[in-house]
């Protein structure tokens, strides 16, 4: 795979990729990335041993952290960074900063509104377009979905049940542990496993997962975590990877993601469907309209 160094400094922002990478960071890689993220303009000045000081690490974990930001020299990192700041001027103290305990009222607002704009902003980067186009391909060629979630994961099944019963699609949602794995377990081929985890360890969905995939049935997979045991079972995976906060947990912007992955697979499905797509959209909103006084 091509450096950094050789694409010149095109394509992903620095940030970005710290930000939809940082699940997948060890603790001193973290600690790194936060001191990055929140003191570019001091790093462009340090040397590297300078950098490990600061962040109370070694020479190595700095490469290490480098290496999987696919950068084999920091020299060019700190070019690409200076060049990345100089661009784009950013106030980076009131963006990146972790939520405190005696921030105010109007800082916990402005921290939690610009990382979770941030967060839609790399979801650009981490969803893999042609992931997205076979998973629409599979929902349109499907005889049926079945949208799984559990907990936080299960308002956003409805919210797929929802969106895509009013194209007209044959679709079921279950959040019910017991009547997913009923449901899972006589799946048929044909049909797709809709299934949301953030963690992508919910016990309830690997279960699922594997009654389906025993039965010979697609999982299009909708996590934060690249590396999580759901992954295994993935026929199609959607990422939702988010930076991870301390007193505002990631779960609750990866579910914000998670929705606009929604939006996304819904808009493309009806653009696909054409005509007969507008159709079943107005005759849903015919329908709903009809209830409201």
């Amino acid at each position: 795979m091509a450096s950094k160094q050789d694409e010149n400094n095109q394509g992903t922002s620095i940030f970005t990729e710290i930000r939809t990478r940082y699940n997948l960071l060890s603790n001193p890689q973290k600690c790194i990335a936060d001191f990055i993220l929140n003191n570019p303009h001091e790093v462009i000045l340090l040397s590297i041993s300078n950098l490990a000081a600061k962040c109370q690490t070694s020479e190595p974990t700095i490469l290490r952290f480098l290496k999987k930001l696919d950068y084999t020299s920091y020299q060019v990192f700190k070019v690409n960074l200076a060049q990345e700041v100089s661009k784009s001027n950013l106030q980076t103290s009131s963006i990146f900063e972790e939520i405190k305990e005696n921030d105010s009222l109007g800082e916990i607002k402005k921290k939690i509104i610009h990382t979770t704009i941030l967060s839609i902003q790399d979801s650009l980067a981490i969803l893999d377009d042609a992931s997205l186009g076979h998973a629409v391909e599979t929902l349109l060629d499907s005889t049926r979905i079945i949208a799984i979630g559990v907990g936080s994961s299960a308002s956003i099944a409805n919210d797929a049940y929802h969106k895509f019963s009013r194209l007209g699609l044959n679709v079921v949602c279950c959040n019910d542990p017991h009547m997913m794995s009923i449901i899972c377990t006589h799946a048929k081929p044909g049909e797709v496993v809709l299934a949301f985890t953030h963690s992508g360890e919910s016990r309830e969905i690997l279960d699922c997962a594997e009654l389906a995939k025993q039965n010979k049935v697609p999982i299009i997979v909708v996590t934060s975590y690249p590396n999580s045991s759901i992954t295994k079972y993935a026929s199609i995976l959607l990422l939702s990877s988010t930076n991870e906060m301390r007193f505002h947990s990631d779960a609750v912007i990866s579910r914000i993601i998670q929705l606009v992955i929604i939006d996304v697979l819904q808009t493309n499905i009806l653009l696909r469907l054409g005509e007969q797509g507008i159709v079943n959209l107005n005759k849903s909103r015919i329908a709903v309209a009809k209830k409201k006084t």
